[in-house]
């Protein structure tokens, strides 16, 4: 088991400083998306909010569309900016990463409160995946910033 534990750490070694940028583009191209794909604010967007008790959902609507973007983009330039300038990008990424878990939380509670939390006689799982893994690599990158 250890020679095959060397090998593979042999193998990955070249690209042990770069594997964080798989979950950072991940998280940031999927919350860019995510925001951009509401954009322009449809009246849909603000009945639903509405309907479901946001509060000023006019305001909300665009406030998380754009929030959703600036996250995901904050995510990756972050880290871009972190070579250069490393408090700068550093400070991006967990600003970026708070925001994530914030959105995440809100839409969680909001647009998948009905949702259960174990498998039940239904079939209903525990939240969906990619809510629990946006919500958890949101956290990940407030907590470490650019030190993963």
């Amino acid at each position: 088991m250890e020679k095959i534990d060397r090998l593979f750490d042999r193998l990955a070694k070249p690209f042990f400083n770069h594997a964080h940028w798989l979950i950072r583009l991940g998280l940031g191209i999927s919350f860019f998306l995510h925001g951009y794909g509401k954009i322009p604010i449809s009246e849909g967007l603000v009945g639903w909010l509405g309907s479901n008790g946001v509060i000023a959902p006019q305001i909300i609507a665009p406030l998380l569309a754009w929030g959703e973007v600036m996250a995901g983009l904050g995510i990756i330039l972050g880290g871009i900016l972190g070579l250069y300038l490393k408090t700068l990008g550093n400070v991006i990424t967990r600003l970026s990463g708070g925001a994530v878990g914030v959105i995440m939380i809100g839409a969680i509670y909001i647009a998948h409160s009905d949702w259960a939390w174990f498998v039940g006689e239904r079939g209903q799982v525990l939240l969906a995946s990619e809510q629990i893994f946006l919500l958890l690599l949101g956290i990940f990158f407030a907590i470490r910033g650019n030190k993963v």
